[in-house]
């Protein structure tokens, strides 16, 4: 039988193990606490942290609910719980967690700091902030917390106070690649101070690959700000080479993924689906390839004053994973769909308008602008015979050049190769043209390049489609006070412009790999 000072003890170790990354050792100590005293909150709290770095979500979700129930006055565990409970979807539950975690605000930064990050998932980005700056009042020389507070303001417009706070970052840790990546995007270049830096810090031995990952594409976009177009591409290059070491992308998964989606969803199927959810607002979808101009025309329609940017929303397939019990942590495969196919379209339309009930604002109509829903398209118009669907489209290869040389969080892992992009790309268009004939009139085609070239015709014809008045605000989109929560939040607040069209030929021989796959599709 373990003394109260053992088990105290027992604890100190297993939190000091999870800290230094130890994750098994910190599992075994807290397992030997439990096993003297089931009712000990720190020890469910701690085996939560620990299932949390090992990936294991159940585990992670039952050890919080634990901690809660043995201490309902937990914080972090009901802020952990809301994390959580927004990676499921299941917003109304990530809600009532937040309002506890927030009612029984302990004074630790590390749950403020987590709860800004809640409130970020929410889309609150403004009561995010006020978290985050907490958080960073009580540990000022604590990177993280300035890290978040920074990436906050970006999103919230205030380029100034991020590029303050990534300084500040910086000269607290010099090397601290994230922050010096921010930098580089929160404001323009117009010298290579910047770029002599952090090309100093590549050349210390053994960095990891991610931290190559970000000086690389930091110093890419610094050498486009100051027109060093050949010294961009290899740093573009070099850091998706990185980057592509961290990550596995499964292709061959999703070409049976694609093939799946072609052979399950006819028209025939869409005609013997009785119609999904008729009632509550009809959602407009902005779907396609990142880097498309999906958040141009987010920030043209939110402008009015009929509509709502809800932002990426993860909702919908979620949805068809909970309705079909399907567990596979894979997010698309073969058997999601073959399972979603034969669920109840109104289900699932009400799944969606239910879990995305606290995102969808205020204003008659809202946007879920996750681009990856173009795969969802079949199963969207049964579901919701009423909401309307924007596809962007943009010319191919500058399409792939613009997420190639772009550093995504933990999506779009097929970007990071020219090969690799190239041949998604080359699936995703013929996806688009086989719904194109099969549900025809059913989604409009929106051109990137037509629209930064005639923003009040492509908007007026927007939203005839979209059967909304037309406001002057939408021409004004780019003085919208909105946070922008995406890879383009700095360029959207700026009036439309053609710069980006045509960008990819300046540098034709490095993307000649890329180009030769699109170009055998009849795409370059």
């Amino acid at each position: 039988m373990l003394t109260s000072q053992a088990i105290a003890a027992l604890l100190r170790r297993g939190y000091a193990a999870l800290e230094a990354g130890r994750t098994a050792e910190a599992a075994g100590c807290a397992r030997d606490a439990l096993n003297a005293d089931r009712h000990l909150a720190p020890a469910h709290f701690l085996v939560g942290l620990a299932a949390l770095q090992a990936n294991e979500r159940q585990v992670a979700f039952e050890a919080f609910a634990s901690t809660t129930q043995i201490e309902p006055r937990h914080a972090a565990a009901w802020a952990q719980l809301a994390r959580l409970f927004l990676g499921e979807g299941q917003v109304n539950r990530a809600d009532y967690a937040i309002r506890l975690a927030v009612e029984h605000d302990n004074a630790d930064p590390l749950v403020h700091d987590l709860i800004g990050t809640v409130m970020s998932m929410l889309g609150e980005y403004g009561d995010a902030a006020q978290w985050y700056r907490r958080a960073a009042k009580a540990r000022p020389d604590h990177p993280p917390f300035l890290q978040n507070l920074a990436n906050n303001q970006v999103y919230l417009g205030n380029t100034a106070a991020a590029v303050d706070l990534y300084q500040r970052i910086l000269d607290i840790d010099p090397g601290h690649a994230q922050a010096h990546w921010g930098l580089a995007g929160a404001r323009r270049a117009d010298d290579r101070a910047h770029i002599d830096t952090m090309r100093r810090i590549l050349a210390t031995p053994g960095l990891h690959p991610r931290t190559r990952a970000f000086l690389n594409y930091a110093i890419g976009k610094e050498c486009e700000d100051i027109a060093a177009w050949d010294e961009a591409f290899d740093a573009f290059a070099s850091g998706a080479a990185a980057r592509r070491q961290t990550v596995e992308y499964d292709e061959a998964n999703e070409i049976a993924t694609f093939a799946a989606l072609s052979e399950l969803f006819s028209a025939d199927w869409l005609d013997g689906r009785q119609d999904g959810t008729a009632t509550g607002p009809a959602p407009i979808f902005i779907v396609g390839q990142p880097r498309t101009g999906t958040t141009l025309i987010e920030r043209i329609l939110a402008a009015h004053s009929q509509v709502h940017a809800a932002g990426e929303l993860q909702h919908f397939t979620l949805g068809i994973r909970r309705l079909s019990d399907y567990r596979d942590p894979r997010r698309f495969t073969p058997e999601l769909y073959a399972r979603a196919r034969n669920l109840d379209p109104a289900d699932l339309g009400r799944t969606y308008l239910e879990t995305t009930r606290r995102l969808q604002g205020n204003r008659p109509r809202f946007i879920d602008k996750l681009p990856q829903n173009y795969l969802n398209v079949p199963l969207i118009l049964a579901a919701l015979p009423h909401a309307r669907i924007l596809h962007l489209t943009r010319d191919p290869m500058d399409a792939c050049f613009a997420s190639f040389k772009q550093l995504f969080a933990d999506a779009y892992l097929h970007s990071y190769r020219q090969d690799e992009m190239a041949r998604h790309h080359v699936r995703y268009h013929q996806l688009m043209s086989i719904w194109r004939q099969r549900f025809p009139g059913r989604f409009l085609d929106v051109s990137y390049e037509a629209t930064v070239q005639d923003v009040e015709g492509v908007t007026r014809a927007l939203l005839d489609w979209l059967q909304l008045p037309f406001e002057d605000a939408c021409l004004n989109f780019h003085a919208q006070s909105g946070a922008v929560a995406t890879a383009s939040a700095a360029q959207v607040r700026e009036p439309a412009h053609t710069r980006s069209v045509g960008r990819w030929r300046r540098y034709a021989a490095g993307l000649e790999p890329m180009r030769r796959i699109l170009a055998t599709a009849r795409l370059a």
